[in-house]
C-alpha cells in the first residue's frame, strides 16, 4: 500500500492536509492512532473505519468522518479503490464546544455533508492544486469546512440563548469595526478572533451562522470596496493594489472580476463611455460563486 500524507497549511488552530492511499487492500491494516482529533473529507475514491469488531463507517466524496484523539480504529478500503482526501487536524480546545456533547447530543462518528460543504472542499482543493490560496483564505475556510463536518456529526440543532445571540452580535460588530479601521492590514484568522475575543474556530463558525458568509470573504469584500474611488480615479492599478493589500496586480484584479464582474481596466472604460446602465448592473450584481473558484 502507497500512503502519502502532505501538509499544506498549519497553524495554531488548524492543521490541513491531503491522505493518499494508492495500491490498497481491502483489508483492515494496523491498529491506529491520532494524537489530534482528525476529520476526513475524501474527494475521491472511498475508505472504512472500523472503531470496534462489527463496528465501522464509512467514509465516501459525500460524507465527512470524525477520528477522535487517543482513540484506536483500523482502516479498509472497500474495493481495493483506494482514497484521497481533505485533512483537517485540531486539538480538543479549538472546537470544545461542539465536541462536548453527551449522549443523544453527542457526535456520531460520521456524518452527510451539505452541497455547500462538498464544493467548498473541492474548491478548496483546486485552489491548493494551483497554489492561488493564501493562508489567512486557506484557515479561514478550513475552519467554516471543519464546523460544517461536524455539524453533519450532530443529532440535532442546539438552540441558541438570547444572551449568546447577543454576545455574538458583538463580537461580529469587533471583527466589523477592526477590518474598517484597516482593511488592507496582513489579517489573519488568530489577529480577527482576538478582536473578536473569540477562538479561530468559533469566530469563523459565528460568521458564517450569521452572515452566511466566511469570515475571509468579508475581508476581501471590504478591501475591493475600499479600491472603487481610486481605480474610478484612475490611479495607478499597482499602487491601488498593494496599497489594499492585495499581493500584485494580477490578484487584485482576478479577484476585483470575480466581485464586481468586470476588471478595473474594463470598470474604468465604461465610466468614460458614459455607459451607466452597464455601470449599474456591475454595482449591483450580486457575487458568484466563483469567489472561491
Amino acid at each position: 500500500m502507497q500512503v502519502t500524507r502532505t501538509t499544506l497549511v498549519e497553524s495554531e488552530a488548524l492543521q490541513i492536509g491531503l491522505f493518499e492511499a494508492r495500491n490498497v487492500s481491502d483489508k483492515c491494516g494496523d491498529v491506529e492512532q491520532q494524537s489530534r482529533n482528525v476529520v476526513v473529507l475524501p474527494f475521491s475514491g472511498v475508505f472504512a473505519k472500523h472503531e470496534a469488531p462489527h463496528r465501522h463507517v464509512i467514509g465516501t466524496p459525500s460524507h465527512a468522518v470524525l477520528i477522535a484523539a487517543d482513540t484506536s480504529y483500523r482502516l479498509g478500503f472497500p474495493g481495493a479503490i483506494g482514497d484521497r482526501a481533505l485533512i483537517l487536524r485540531f486539538d480538543d480546545a479549538l472546537a470544545a464546544g461542539d465536541l462536548s456533547g453527551r449522549g443523544d447530543d453527542a457526535l456520531a462518528s460520521s456524518g452527510l455533508l451539505s452541497a455547500e460543504a462538498m464544493m467548498l472542499r473541492n474548491l478548496l482543493c483546486a485552489r491548493f492544486a494551483r497554489s492561488t490560496v493564501d493562508e489567512f483564505e486557506a484557515e479561514s475556510l478550513g475552519l467554516d469546512l471543519l464546523a460544517m463536518s461536524l455539524g453533519t456529526m450532530r443529532s440535532r440543532e442546539r438552540p441558541v440563548r438570547r444572551g449568546t445571540q447577543t454576545r455574538w452580535a458583538r463580537a461580529l460588530e469587533r471583527v466589523k469595526e477592526a477590518v474598517a479601521v484597516a482593511p488592507a492590514d496582513k489579517w489573519s484568522v488568530e489577529k480577527l478572533a482576538e478582536s473578536a475575543r473569540l477562538s479561530p474556530y468559533h469566530v469563523c463558525r459565528i460568521f458564517r451562522r450569521m452572515t452566511g458568509s466566511s469570515i475571509y470573504e468579508y475581508v476581501l469584500s471590504e478591501r475591493l470596496a475600499s479600491t472603487l474611488d481610486a481605480v474610478l480615479d484612475g490611479d495607478d492599478l499597482t499602487r491601488i493594489a498593494l496599497d489594499c493589500g492585495f499581493a500584485s496586480h494580477s490578484h487584485f484584479t482576478m479577484r476585483f472580476r470575480e466581485f464586481f464582474g468586470c476588471t478595473p481596466a474594463t470598470l474604468r472604460r465604461r465610466l468614460k463611455s458614459h455607459k451607466l446602465a452597464q455601470m449599474r448592473k456591475i454595482v449591483t450584481a450580486q457575487r458568484r460563486a466563483g469567489a472561491l473558484d
